[in-house]
């Protein structure tokens, strides 16, 4: 898939925001500056957040509840994690239990963690666009079907 703007993958998020529920994780991976944060600002204003959502970089995991959007949300940043038993202190596998986790830099603690995740990888294009590709398993293989290809 092609995301030739910031608004399309803010855009991208919208679409994904109707299909997710607690329980599911989406990892978003790519370099600094290839747009995860903008996919996870789109989704978290599509659950309802007001203003604009800021980057969990330093924080690490940034909480959403209700009312301020549709059920709960971490959003986590791994980028400052070096060890994989860091991420034990952050709680992610109790939150998974009712929370929708958004997780940029998932692979610093490895695919293996995230079997069940929805995986977006961001490229940056030479011409600037995001080429984005899925790891679709198989509890998002139907809702999968239901985004909207940009060319």
């Amino acid at each position: 898939m092609r995301l030739a703007s910031p608004e399309e993958s803010l855009a991208l998020g919208e679409q994904l925001a109707a299909l997710v529920r607690p329980g599911d994780v989406i990892a978003l991976s790519g370099p600094l500056g290839a747009g995860k944060t903008s996919i996870a600002r789109g989704l978290l204003a599509a659950l309802g957040l007001e203003g604009e959502a800021p980057s969990p970089s330093f924080a690490i995991v940034q909480p959403y509840a209700p009312p301020e959007v549709r059920f709960p949300v971490l959003h986590v940043d791994l980028y400052r994690i070096e060890d994989p038993y860091e991420a034990e202190e952050l709680g992610l596998d109790d939150a998974r239990f009712d929370s929708l986790l958004l997780v940029e830099w998932p692979e610093r603690l490895g695919a293996a963690y995230w079997a069940d995740a929805l995986w977006l990888t961001l490229d940056v294009t030479p011409d600037g666009a995001r080429g984005l590709t899925a790891k679709v398993p198989a509890a998002w293989e139907d809702r999968w079907s239901q985004i909207l290809p940009w060319t």
